[in-house]
């Protein structure tokens, strides 16, 4: 018995209310093994007084299950959870309020094709999967602003019309995940041929006339450019931050870093920079600078932020988008989504959550 057997064992064991184990939700610090005593440490949050003791239970039971393991000796830290911030009352104008969202941040990119969207999903699923851990399931919600070609619904497997109450639409949900889009209002085959007053219109209802709920953070995946969907959003919603998007290619940094500019006008705050794509590894564990090196970090200096992760150019993130199941989801303990929990977990540190 090894203590990589001992953490694998321990993936038998479900976090009480969860599906998912204490392993791949990061609790298990450590596991050793020597005399034949099994000695674990485990550190949780969670304000409910049953949860300690279900817990320990389970993993005793499951540690003297395996062979040689003759004495369990289990550390088990608790946290009390957060308690939750008052909702913040966001005014909107024309005496339209959002009360319960709590932090509202924009994902941008100035360019197309860096893979914002698919970078909005996964950090959307991500930040869901660590607030469900603290005991606050169903508070993020994702907004698609891209009028034009909205690609969250196939990224995020939805489909269908949303019901309406009273005056509001209802969000989609999957994942976690609250989420609205114009792909649900129009279909597949029918373009969104629009002015940019149109686009201003949607944009406000989609933040005053959809049924968000309770939200701890509110992400904006916009459309490319800095044009009407960018500054009717800032005059629409107080936004705390904007998140920008870019490729390492100087290409895709210098346009990035006019979407930044933009955002600092409005007196929109960044916070931080995502570099997506940043390499690719080859079966020898190579790492190929396909599209060159070094531009997220520039583009976040450059603006006076920080920049937020690398995320490699994963096969597996763009199979995830096409098949409505983010790679977040699909593969939790792997590598990929270790690198979104990592930037939302950032994130969420920013915001203070």
């Amino acid at each position: 018995m090894t203590a990589d057997s001992l953490k694998e064992a321990l993936k038998q064991v479900k976090y009480p209310g969860f599906s998912r184990d204490i392993v791949s939700f990061g609790l298990v610090r450590s596991a050793t093994f020597a005399d034949g005593t099994a000695k674990v440490a485990v550190a949780i949050t969670t304000s409910d007084p049953k949860v300690p003791t279900m817990l320990k239970a389970e993993i005793e039971k499951c540690l003297r299950a395996q062979p040689g393991v003759r004495d369990v000796i289990i550390e088990l830290a608790v946290s009390a959870a957060k308690a939750p911030p008052k909702p913040r009352t966001n005014t909107l104008g024309a005496g339209q309020t959002t009360a319960g969202l709590k932090h509202s941040v924009a994902i941008a990119s100035g360019k197309g094709g860096v893979g914002k969207s698919t970078f909005a999903v996964n950090l959307a699923c991500a930040l869901g999967q660590l607030l469900e851990l603290r005991g606050r399931p169903g508070r993020v919600g994702l907004m698609d602003c891209d009028i034009y070609g909205p690609s969250v619904p196939l990224m995020m497997g939805l489909a269908g019309r949303p019901e309406i109450e009273g005056d509001s639409l209802v969000p989609l949900v999957r994942h976690g995940v609250k989420v609205m889009s114009m792909g649900f209002l129009v279909d597949d085959n029918t373009p969104v041929v629009w002015r940019g007053p149109m686009i201003m219109k949607t944009i406000q209802q989609f933040v005053q006339n959809v049924k968000w709920g309770e939200l701890d953070v509110l992400l904006i995946d916009l459309p490319p450019g800095t044009g009407d969907a960018q500054l009717s959003l800032v005059q629409t919603l107080p936004l705390d931050g904007a998140i920008l998007v870019t490729t390492p290619q100087t290409a895709a940094t210098n346009i990035a870093r006019k979407g930044g500019l933009m955002f600092q006008k409005v007196n929109v705050p960044l916070l931080g920079v995502a570099e997506n794509m940043s390499w690719f590894e080859d079966a020898s564990g190579t790492r190929l600078p396909l599209f060159g090196e070094g531009g997220g970090a520039a583009t976040a200096e450059a603006l006076g932020t920080s920049l937020l992760g690398q995320v490699p150019l994963y096969p597996e993130i763009r199979a995830g988008g096409d098949t409505g199941t983010p790679i977040v989801v699909s593969a939790p303990t792997g590598r990929p989504a270790q690198v979104f929990r990592e930037i939302a977990g950032s994130l969420l540190e920013r915001l203070k959550v």
